[in-house]
């Protein structure tokens, strides 16, 4: 039987009669200095100390959709990027923001609607908090509003243009925007939903509460139907007393949610039905991975609009595709078929809330802002630098005096300190034969679901 013999401060030793170690590694934690900063109001000067690199602490293959990271910049391989791309995209920024070494420097020129933009630098600095020393300088602009600006037509042609790089939430397949994690992974302050990390683990839990097959056998929705008109369509197909599309939606209101404390929204409670229903509203939502979490089969309203892990979907394996243009009969089938196959719905379910709890964890959400920020400095032809008009940033220049729930979220988000392995390693480009192939696959099981839907509709109207 091994014997321990006592823990140093860098492992822990078994006893003389084996000849392995455990090496146990301690977290080395960053202080925070409101002290400091109230006193001088100034960013303490040690902040972010630089890790000695370690090449002994491999780290795991990121997930595949990892692989866009390379699409998303590729209209700036050739070119690179200089000074006056990033210039031109401030027409629509909300911020830009330097990285020189290892510190942050902030010019707003618009503040951006609630704390998208708060959360969003939060996020940034929780980054060079986790991996202190390797962000690699650079400067980006950053629109924190819904939908895509920078068109791709624009910017094609036998001379074309070059396009402004410019980072937001969401992208589509008409416009080159490059995706970045949205803000609520650090917290929606305004509509009490707790950072990422946090609401990760209370989902998992909430899952366990009510088994699939004992959850109500309809499609659940509850959300703000007023922001976009396919919302607005889909509260037709709710449950009426003439029609009964296995529909059950619910619309929210936050401002009486506001005023009664929430009662009402809490996420990791709304595992209750067997199906639950995906819709865009004025652009992507970022409901998707709160509703991708629930080990319910998720119902997919077909989308114009991706977000940095969403394209790693896939239909018939984390997702059952339903129609936009013809929202209530696609519903019904697709309860219908689920509970008439159900063990094939509960794999559904379960494969998408796998893909969430292990492909979407914060370890990856921060190395995905690692690797994309890498690789997006490696195309700069030009030495970034801070204007008169910066601010540093630092965690206690915005935690230090904030209030309420956005200090309470900022805390529960705070990177205690650098990270004990590396990020995880970087998966290939596509090549493209095997994007084209990736795309035709999805493309081939949305195009099964609507054969068998059409057959489904066909066999009803024959019935009756």
């Amino acid at each position: 039987m091994f014997i321990f013999s006592g823990i140093s401060s860098a492992k822990s030793s078994l006893s003389t009669t084996s000849p392995f170690t455990i090496p146990l590694r301690i977290q080395r934690e960053t202080p925070l200095n409101c002290n400091v900063y109230n006193n001088t109001g100034t960013c303490p000067t040690n902040q972010n100390p630089i890790q000695e690199d370690d090449q002994s602490r491999s780290s795991a293959t990121c997930p595949d959709y990892f692989r866009w990271i390379h699409e998303d910049l590729r209209p700036w391989a050739h070119t690179g990027i200089t000074q006056e791309m990033v210039e031109k995209a401030k027409a629509t920024a909300n911020f830009k923001l330097v990285i020189l070494k290892g510190r942050a420097y902030l010019e707003t020129y618009e503040k951006a609607f609630q704390t998208r933009d708060v959360f969003t630098l939060w996020g940034i600095l929780q980054l060079l908090r986790r991996y202190p020393g390797k962000v690699p300088d650079l400067e980006l602009m950053f629109d924190c509003v819904d939908w895509p600006v920078v068109s791709a037509n624009q910017y094609s042609g036998p001379v074309p243009q070059q396009p402004p790089p410019l980072f937001r939430y969401c992208g589509n397949d008409d416009t080159l925007d490059i995706v970045f994690p949205d803000w609520s992974f650090w917290g929606w302050a305004e509509v009490n939903i707790k950072p990422w990390q946090v609401l990760l683990g209370e989902l998992k839990e909430g899952n366990k509460k009510i088994p699939w097959l004992n959850r109500e056998p309809y499609a659940y929705w509850k959300g703000n139907p007023v922001v976009a008109e396919t919302r607005e369509d889909l509260m037709k197909c709710n449950v009426s007393e003439n029609q009964d599309w296995n529909a059950r939606l619910y619309a929210q209101d936050w401002g009486r949610e506001s005023q009664q404390g929430f009662k009402q929204s809490d996420l990791a409670s709304q595992c209750t039905h067997r199906y639950k229903l995906y819709i865009e509203g004025s652009a992507w939502s970022v409901s998707e991975k709160y509703i991708l979490a629930c080990d319910s089969t998720t119902l997919l309203v077909k989308p114009h609009y991706y977000d940095f892990f969403t394209r790693g979907l896939v239909p018939l394996h984390h997702y059952w595709p339903i129609k936009e243009d013809d929202k209530c009969r696609s519903i019904k089938f697709a309860v219908d078929w689920g509970n008439s196959n159900k063990q094939r719905a509960i794999q559904i379910g379960k494969a998408a809330n796998d893909f969430i709890q292990e492909e979407l964890k914060m370890d990856y959400v921060y190395d995905y802002m690692f690797h994309l920020l890498n690789e997006y400095a490696k195309l700069f032809t030009y030495k970034p630098s801070i204007s008169g008009n910066a601010t540093e940033l630092c965690v206690e220049s915005m935690v230090c005096e904030a209030e309420g729930l956005k200090k309470a979220f900022m805390m529960e988000s705070l990177v205690k300190g650098p990270a004990n392995t590396n990020p995880c390693t970087m998966p290939a480009p596509f090549e493209p034969p095997s994007l084209y192939a990736e795309l035709q696959r999805k493309e081939s099981s949305i195009q099964q679901v609507d054969s068998w839907e059409r057959s489904y509709w066909e066999n009803q109207t024959i019935a009756s």
